[in-house]
């Protein structure tokens, strides 16, 4: 039985054999038409691949400080000599990293983008970046072709329809126009933000049809996000900030009212030994004393929120900073001259292989009927 298997397993791999080099010649025998087929393929990838607008993409990449602290700095300090302790609350962070590329692709970020003038690389477009994303972006000729009769067809219903009246002024979030979603689905297309989240580096990248305008847009998106992120965690510590400079102000003013009515009592009862003028003289000092101490102490919380403010602020370091990109992202046009020739030859085997010869049986069982 074992030599009867031996003898079989060759025969088996010289029928393979027989069979890839059957293949092969059948291919190799209908080669004019692989190279034609590929040829034409070549020309139809080197025409969709000019056909496609340029893009230019943008990266920066920035370096956050780090969300924990081993202790509150000047904050800790100036806490101590007001009797406080902060414990962990300073430098706790509830934004997360994770929620910046979130962030970038919500309405009220991508709408304060909208007004952000912008200037291509030529010199031709100086207008803000809604009327760039919805008058002057390029597309291909077969996309153009494709949406004809779509856009025929809406521009005809239209017709049918009543127009909407155009808003004047700010751009409402909570209820925009088809036209206004549009543009921000495609700015939120063309804005990609990554995390690392070992290192915790973000990345941010945009996309634009002029180099020019994807690095002042990069830019200009960069420092919105550091804006968001800084307003965002100092929320609190401002409010608290405002609400300490009233009580200062007020403060303020009560000592100094205390101070001037204690001096006027003072300079008008200089020669005055009675015990009734001695208490009224003791009580206004008390009141000018005690308006001290509050001051004193407002002052020091005052101090002590502005360093909170500033402790709590922030601080990104930006290790690649915007360029111009001199090349473009897209299209690859490499890539897509080798889509379609590997598409077309894998094709045009394929007939050749299996669907030919079931194409020619077919035709002569037509003509036989």
């Amino acid at each position: 039985m074992d030599e009867s298997k031996i003898q079989k397993a060759p025969q088996k791999l010289e029928e393979q054999e027989i069979d890839l080099i059957e293949l092969a010649q059948k291919v190799w025998a209908d080669r004019k038409m692989l190279y034609k087929v590929c040829g034409i393929a070549a020309v139809i990838g080197l025409i969709v691949g000019f056909s496609i607008p340029k893009e230019y993409s943008t990266e920066v990449t920035l370096a956050p400080e780090s969300a924990s602290k081993v202790n509150a700095g000047s904050t800790g300090a100036l806490a101590a000599m007001a009797g406080i302790n902060l414990g962990g609350s300073v430098g706790e962070d509830a934004l997360s990293p994770e929620l910046y590329p979130d962030i970038v692709k919500s309405t009220p970020f991508l709408l304060e983008l909208f007004d952000v003038r912008v200037k291509d690389q030529k010199g031709k477009i100086d207008t803000t970046l809604y009327a760039y994303l919805d008058k002057y972006q390029r597309s291909s000729w077969m996309g153009a072709v494709m949406s004809a009769p779509f856009k025929a067809l809406g521009w005809t219903l239209s017709l049918f329809k009543d127009k909407p009246e155009k808003k004047e002024g700010k751009i409402d979030p909570f209820h925009l126009t088809l036209d206004e979603a549009k543009v921000a689905d495609a700015l939120s297309k063309r804005i990609l933000v990554t995390i690392d989240k070992k290192t915790g580096v973000t990345t941010l990248e945009v996309t634009m049809q002029d180099p020019l305008i994807s690095a002042s847009l990069t830019d200009t998106v960069m420092h919105c996000l550091q804006n968001y992120i800084t307003n965002y965690r100092t929320n609190k510590a401002r409010h608290d900030l405002a609400f300490t400079e009233k009580l200062y102000k007020e403060a303020k003013a009560d000592y100094e009212k205390a101070q001037k009515k204690y001096a006027t009592f003072a300079d008008a009862n200089q020669n005055v030994v009675l015990l009734s003028y001695r208490a009224e003289q003791e009580r206004l000092k008390n009141e000018v004393e005690l308006a001290y101490t509050v001051y004193t102490q407002v002052s020091r919380q005052l101090q002590m929120a502005r360093a909170k403010v500033q402790e709590i602020t922030p601080v990104y370091t930006v290790v690649q900073p915007a360029t111009v990109p001199l090349r473009a992202a897209k299209p690859n046009k490499i890539m897509i001259l080798i889509g379609f020739v590997f598409l077309a030859g894998v094709g045009c085997v394929g007939w050749i292989l299996f669907v030919k010869d079931l194409f020619k049986d077919w035709r002569k069982a037509n003509k036989a009927i």
